[in-house]
């Protein structure tokens, strides 16, 4: 079967490299990048480092407001599928290319397979949550990561040709954090102790912050990083490229001795940092699970998650970015062990999918 796949932002590239390296056993992709992270720190070094095959079109859509964007992306996904004329479309999450992706294939009668189907913060006002809901609605097949999952979709009437297969990250975050342990351990600690000018070079926080609610004014930002510079760890903070001019001009007022500030990084560096921090403070949905995943304690700088899942035994809190609550919570929390559960399947997502493909009439 021949499939047209659309990735667009780090944590589909990610996804796609878990799925890919099994979907292609079986099946014809056409990998289609839209471009909507077109940074060389936040695109290439993917491909590169997790062995993704290389996207066989490039759209370039770039950044813009929703609209721009979106636009962009729906005229140059819906030339693709006019010229490759695939069985199906299949798209992640729930960015503006998934949604993109969606309609495209949607008004051309070419069914639309959605990986990690279901999701739900129940809070409209995240284009996120916008696109996911709009996404589940245009699709034939809904690969649903948890039981959660597939419950928020039958609830909104949706059960035809609905799965729970597990969560594809979780296909990703084992298979590559065994690597990082089997062979390149020391290699990774050697790099991180050269990060800082603490005495104990091996204990930090890695922290994430870039959704709009955070980064759209400079007190909001300000704030977050006088919690980090009063945190009792150094902060590794890998600064988004959407915030990182907002970043620059607070950093500009204030000065910060205990924000180790790095260029964003490629997936085995985060997944190694994050592994082995004290705790993660972000508001990415997809650092949550992966740190989740790995048992690290996670501070969602968030008013609602996506990843209800994590918030059972403290596992991950919900905070407000206020320096008071943040350092509350970061210095004087725990999560409870004996509440952690597997929610998210044995790693074996991507095969799942590929079976299902091949076994599921599309329509």
């Amino acid at each position: 079967m021949k499939l047209v796949t659309i990735v667009g932002a780090r944590p589909q590239f990610i996804k796609a490299a878990a799925v890919s390296r099994v979907l292609r056993e079986r099946h014809t992709e056409i990998l289609v990048h839209t471009g909507q992270h077109y940074d060389p720190d936040m695109s290439d070094i993917f491909f590169e480092e997790m062995h993704i095959p290389r996207p066989d079109y490039n759209l370039g859509a770039g950044s813009g407001s929703h609209a721009r964007q979106t636009a962009a992306m729906l005229t140059g996904i819906e030339e693709v599928l006019e010229k490759e004329k695939p069985a199906a479309l299949l798209c992640y999450g729930d960015t503006n290319s998934t949604l993109a992706g969606a309609l495209a294939a949607s008004k051309l009668c070419i069914p639309v397979i959605h990986v990690e189907a279901g999701l739900r913060s129940f809070d409209m006002r995240m284009p996120e949550e916008q696109n996911r809901a709009l996404t589940d609605r245009l699709s034939s097949l809904l690969f649903c990561p948890t039981d959660t999952a597939v419950e928020n979709l039958r609830k909104e009437g949706i059960i035809r040709g609905v799965y729970q297969v597990g969560d594809v990250m979780c296909d990703a975050v084992r298979y590559y954090a065994q690597l990082i342990d089997a062979h390149e351990r020391a290699y990774y600690f050697s790099r991180a102790r050269k990060l800082f000018p603490a005495p104990d070079p091996e204990a930090w926080y890695l922290a994430t912050i870039h959704r709009a609610e955070n980064t759209q004014n400079a007190e909001t930002i300000r704030r977050i990083l006088d919690a980090f510079e009063e945190l009792d760890l150094p902060v590794i903070f890998p600064v988004h490229p959407r915030t990182r001019c907002l970043v620059e001009s607070v950093y500009a007022e204030r000065g910060y001795r205990n924000i180790v500030f790095l260029h964003p990084v490629g997936y085995l560096d985060m997944l190694f940092y994050l592994k082995y921090a004290k705790k993660a403070i972000t508001d990415s949905g997809g650092l949550q699970k992966e740190a989740y995943l790995l048992h690290t304690p996670c501070i969602t700088v968030r008013g609602s998650t996506e990843w209800t899942e994590t918030l059972t035994g403290a596992h991950n809190l919900l905070c407000r970015p206020e320096k008071e609550e943040l350092l509350e919570k970061v210095l004087h929390t725990a999560p409870d062990p004996a509440a952690y559960r597997n929610h998210y399947g044995d790693g074996r997502a991507a095969e799942k999918i590929s079976e299902l493909i091949e076994k599921e009439e599309l329509h």
